[in-house]
C-alpha cells in the first residue's frame, strides 16, 4: 500500500521529492469508491489515491479499522462525556 511521491497533480510526474508515501487512512467517496490517503515521509505532502479493483481488501480493511483498534485518545474519556 506504500507509494512513491512522483506527482504534484495526479499523473503529472512533476514532483522532485521521490520519497515513499505512507498509507495513513481510507476515505470513501460519495459513490462508494475507496481512496487511500498517503503522506510523504520526506516532505509531508498528502495525496489521495484511488484503489483498484484487484487490490487486496484485507490490508485496506485493516487500515480502515485502525482508528477503532488503536484510538487516538483513551477510550475512558468517552465515559466522562
Amino acid at each position: 500500500m506504500w507509494s512513491r511521491h512522483l506527482d504534484d497533480s495526479p499523473g503529472d510526474r512533476a514532483a522532485d521529492c521521490g520519497a515513499r508515501m505512507e498509507p495513513l487512512a481510507i476515505s470513501v467517496r460519495g459513490d462508494g469508491e475507496w481512496v487511500l490517503v498517503h503522506r510523504c515521509i520526506h516532505c509531508g505532502v498528502l495525496h489521495a489515491h484511488r484503489t483498484a479493483g484487484d487490490d487486496n481488501v484485507l490490508p485496506l480493511t485493516r487500515l480502515a479499522v485502525r482508528p477503532l483498534a488503536q484510538p487516538p485518545f483513551p477510550l475512558e474519556r468517552l465515559g466522562a462525556l
